[in-house]
């Protein structure tokens, strides 16, 4: 793997960090690019009351120097501004235990189970007596990192004209009606907080949430990202874990509350003759065309030069006003599960995030065909592939 990240930090902690390893020397990477893709996030018809709290913004801390990479490891920080109510809850160092810090601790401390998250395994595997220990970590704040880091990925294939798009697809019931290419409506997607690309759809899907919110509950929905100008040859057929299909489904699957992930027309191919699904191939004007894309960009865990397109469903939150029946780690109790701060539906978000996922794979498997070493170097070598693919 040659551009990778990890993060740290917890949901109320001081801050989420993040190291990315394997920049190129040469990219221009901007905060303000970065607090753009971080905006993004939070907007989103649905969202709860984290969202008025916190206003991401994130600060470069090392691996720029005066705006471009060095080669180094960048490290993003995005401070938590809700820090300053959970010192004590969440010190990393020892408190006194006077009565006053007790009382705190024990406000935030967390028995009760809540069905659908990591409560249960993540105490059982790990041994906390507190769950708090878990929400703070399996919490989907910490994808306001991932966003970061696929923003800094976004930065890389922008040197190349690889674009990207999100779009949310389905709520609940309604499902979006969506013609042509999502590029065709990214200006209408970004400036939509629930990502969607007509008024009508909007305000079915409005409905669906507004109707959980009222009744306590939470919903979920789907949604498809896109990345255009991929050139051929990204991932490889020789090894499963080379796959580049196999590499974004796994990085898609990843992100809190997604159960599923397809690539092109995904589950429809099992309803569908190869005579009907398979992307014919046709020569013209010097260029390889195919007047289809049920392959979604990828043939045997490589780019074919198509859009990339990949669908992921993501499952209603856990976390609800009215919650569910569970149990009490302490005394075994039957209890109603632990409420934490939610959302409503953040299927939006996901979709923000799922794009930035796709795009640290794409960059990965990019710097991996290309060089990784300096931008020159890599549009040298770039150059010289799509010059060699034209003359095939």
């Amino acid at each position: 793997m040659i551009f990778r990240f990890i993060t740290s930090g917890e949901s109320h902690g001081q801050c989420l960090n993040a190291i990315i390893e394997g920049i190129p020397s040469g990219i221009k990477i901007s905060s303000e690019f970065i607090n753009n893709e971080l905006r993004k996030r939070q907007i989103g018809y649905g969202r709860g009351g984290r969202m008025l709290i916190e206003t991401d913004s994130v600060k470069i801390l090392s691996g720029v120097r005066h705006g471009l990479s060095t080669s180094a490891p960048v490290c993003l920080q995005i401070d938590n501004k809700d820090w300053q109510n959970w010192i004590i809850p969440m010190n990393t160092d020892e408190v006194e235990l006077n009565e006053e810090n007790i009382k705190l601790i024990q406000s935030k401390s967390i028995q009760k189970l809540r069905p659908g998250h990591a409560d249960f395994a993540g105490a059982m595997k790990y041994n906390h007596k507190d769950i708090r220990n878990v929400l703070e970590r399996s919490s989907a704040r910490e994808t306001a990192t991932r966003v970061a880091v696929g923003a800094v990925a976004k930065s890389v294939l922008k040197e190349f004209g690889i674009e990207s798009v999100s779009a949310v697809t389905q709520i609940g019931s309604v499902m979006a009606d969506i013609e042509g290419s999502l590029f065709d409506y990214k200006d209408i997607i970004e400036n939509s907080d629930l990502r969607t690309v007509n008024n009508s759809d909007y305000e079915l899907m409005k409905a669906e949430i507004d109707k959980a919110k009222q009744d306590g509950d939470t919903i979920g929905g789907s949604f498809k990202v896109v990345f255009r100008n991929v050139p051929v040859g990204l991932g490889s057929f020789v090894h499963w874990d080379r796959k580049l299909d196999g590499l974004i489904a796994q990085a898609v699957m990843s992100i809190p509350a997604v159960k599923s992930v397809e690539i092109g027309a995904g589950r429809m191919c099992a309803q569908t003759l190869g005579s009907k699904f398979h992307d014919e191939i046709y020569y013209k004007d010097g260029k390889y065309i195919r007047t289809s894309n049920n392959a979604g960009g990828i043939e045997g865990g490589m780019s074919n030069g198509e859009d990339i397109i990949v669908s992921a469903s993501m499952k209603p939150i856990p976390t609800m006003i009215k919650p569910l029946n569970s149990i009490d780690v302490d005394t075994k109790e039957s209890v109603k599960a632990h409420f934490e701060r939610s959302d409503t539906c953040a299927v939006p978000a996901c979709a923000v995030v799922a794009e930035a996922m796709v795009a640290i794979v794409i960059t990965d498997a990019f710097l991996e065909k290309f060089s990784h070493d300096n931008i020159d170097d890599i549009k040298c070598n770039y150059n010289n592939y799509l010059k060699r693919i034209s003359e095939r």
